[in-house]
């Protein structure tokens, strides 16, 4: 191969060497430290202090699937119980894009006006079944209250549990309310149907609804609607006040069907804006109004207390799944089991009889 740049006419042509290939990663790069895992007296006692990041991180802890970080974060919420506070629990759902962030970025501005109040927002975000991921982006819509000096909000993923909310909502509203945090809102995934689980867990059910999603006979169908302590019509603004009317006056209708509550609460229909903060106070004076007659009749202390027991038996049916599917035997008999219902050798209701009949024959003796 002739090389031009040899000859003597080129003598003044200098050619580099160049250089060697850079590496795939920056040689200059620090290992960040791995966070530091504290203690549960250390846990705590941030926690009644209010520091944010340390509540944001016994949160993490308490929805952590490691088995390691159970019994720490069983022991931290043993010790945060005597400290919580009274709060009002408020649980918020409806329809996909019924503006449940945006309204709850206007409710909590609403009642941080009162000096003393300190507001905690659980947004519960669908995980997706297919890459069991979650967007956790509810928090974007909360542009004033997520810089609020009285505000904390955590997005969680509600990781497959059924019912609206994560699954350790509950141990988390302990938490905040250990940290001084005297309101809570609860905002679930808003699936429309299967909400029982955060109703169970707050004082106050709040249903957001938009107009035009059907009449009456279609109210009567949605089994939320007997679960809410009060039904909201968002989007009342500009041309769309009419058809808000109309649907505040169906939904009322619909709620005439239905069996008085265990509370002797009627539910209350109402119109707001929540883009344009329009009827707001309207919606927390009948809340107010909601907790005032629930608390003279007794209601409220009687379903704080059926809540405490719901919970014990959603903590057994929990533990109990645990235990089972993180046996060793067991998971070996599920894998030789599935390969005999797909070989079609077992049909499925054989195969769990034999797993449940060893599982209760030998749950004795470990």
């Amino acid at each position: 191969m002739e090389h031009p740049e040899n000859d003597e006419l080129y003598a003044g042509l200098t050619v580099n060497k160049g250089i060697e290939q850079p590496p795939s990663i920056n040689p200059y790069l620090k290992k960040r430290a791995r966070r530091k895992l504290y203690t549960a007296g250390e846990y705590v006692e941030g926690i009644l202090k209010g520091d944010l990041s340390l509540l944001s991180q016994a949160v993490t802890l308490v929805e952590s699937n490691l088995y390691e970080h159970r019994a720490l974060a069983q022991e931290v919420i043993e010790k945060c119980l005597p400290h919580t506070c009274q709060s009002v629990r408020i649980g918020i759902t409806g329809v996909p894009g019924a503006g449940k962030s945006t309204s709850i970025d206007a409710f909590g501005l609403h009642v941080l006006k009162n000096p003393g109040n300190k507001l905690a927002v659980l947004a519960i975000d669908p995980s997706s079944e297919r890459s069991k991921g979650s967007i956790l982006g509810d928090k974007t819509r909360m542009e004033k209250l997520s810089v609020h000096p009285d505000a904390f909000i955590r997005p969680s993923p509600s990781a497959g549990s059924l019912g609206g909310v994560a699954r350790k909502t509950r141990e988390t509203i302990v938490l905040c309310e250990a940290a001084g945090f005297n309101n809570i809102f609860v905002e679930t995934v808003g699936v429309g149907q299967s909400e029982t689980a955060v109703h169970s867990m707050v004082d106050f059910f709040l249903l957001i609804q938009l107009a035009g999603t059907g009449d009456e006979l279609q109210g009567i169908k949605r089994g939320i609607m007997e679960m809410a302590d009060g039904i909201v019509i968002n989007k009342a603004d500009g041309n769309n006040i009419e058809r808000a009317k109309l649907a505040q006056a169906q939904f009322r209708n619909a709620l005439h069907l239905f069996p008085l509550p265990p509370s002797g609460w009627s539910p209350k229909v109402l119109t707001y804006s929540g883009y344009y903060e329009l009827g707001i106070a309207e919606v927390w004076d009948m809340i107010y109004e909601y907790l005032d007659f629930v608390r003279k009749n007794g209601y409220f202390e009687h379903k704080r207390q059926e809540q405490a027991k719901y919970w014990m038996y959603e903590t057994i049916d929990e533990q109990l799944r645990n235990h089972f599917y993180n046996d060793s035997i067991i998971r070996e008999m599920l894998d030789e089991k599935e390969h005999r219902i797909l070989t079609n050798m077992q049909s499925s209701f054989t195969a769990a009889h034999d797993v449940l009949d060893y599982y209760f024959s030998h749950k004795g003796e470990k």
